[in-house]
C-alpha cells in the first residue's frame, strides 16, 4: 500500500510539473489588442524600449526568441528625443511611447522590443522633442530592418535603415 501511495504521488507530482512548464495555449487569430485602433492605448505589439545591445542582436532574433521587427534606434539628429511612438501602419491613431519615462540624447542609440507572437510588417514611427515637435516616418518594413538611423540636417529629417 506504501508503494501504491508513493508511486500515485509522484505520479501526481510529474503531471502538475509538466502543466505547469507547458506554455500557455494562443489563439493566433485573436486580435493582440482590443485597443489596436488607439494610438495611445497599449501597443498590440508591445514594444518595449531597452539598453542598446550589440548589432549582430537582431541577426539570431529567432534564435534568442525575439521577434522579427526588433530594431535598433539611433538618434543623430542633434536633438534629445523625448518620446519615441511606433504603431502598425494601418492603424489610425499612435500607440504609447516606448521611451517611457526616460529620453533617447543624440549620439545614443536603444533597442526597441516587440512581442514575439506580433506579425505586422509595415509599421510607422514618431518621434518628439521636449517642446512636442514631432517627425514621423511612415510604412517601415521592421521584417527586413535591423537599424534605424535618425538624422536632422538643414531642417530635412531622414532615415537610413539597414
Amino acid at each position: 500500500m506504501k508503494k501504491l501511495s508513493l508511486i500515485c504521488g509522484v505520479a501526481c507530482a510529474l503531471v502538475l510539473a509538466a502543466a505547469c512548464s507547458s506554455p500557455a495555449p494562443s489563439n493566433a487569430n485573436a486580435p493582440s489588442n482590443a485597443n489596436a485602433g488607439n494610438r495611445n492605448a497599449a501597443p498590440a505589439a508591445s514594444p518595449a524600449a531597452s539598453p542598446a545591445a550589440s548589432p549582430a542582436a537582431n541577426a539570431n532574433s529567432s534564435a534568442a526568441g525575439e521577434a522579427m521587427q526588433d530594431f535598433t534606434l539611433v538618434n543623430e539628429t542633434g536633438v534629445e528625443i523625448d518620446k519615441v511612438f511606433i504603431s502598425p501602419h494601418d492603424a489610425d491613431d499612435w500607440e504609447e511611447d516606448v521611451l517611457g519615462k526616460d529620453t533617447l540624447p543624440s549620439d545614443q542609440s536603444v533597442e526597441i522590443k516587440f512581442d514575439r507572437d506580433e506579425t505586422a510588417a509595415q509599421w510607422d514611427l514618431r518621434v518628439e522633442d521636449k517642446e512636442g515637435h514631432a517627425i514621423e516616418w511612415e510604412n517601415l518594413n521592421l521584417l527586413k530592418i535591423s537599424k534605424v538611423t535618425l538624422h536632422y540636417k538643414d531642417k530635412k529629417p531622414t532615415a537610413e535603415v539597414e
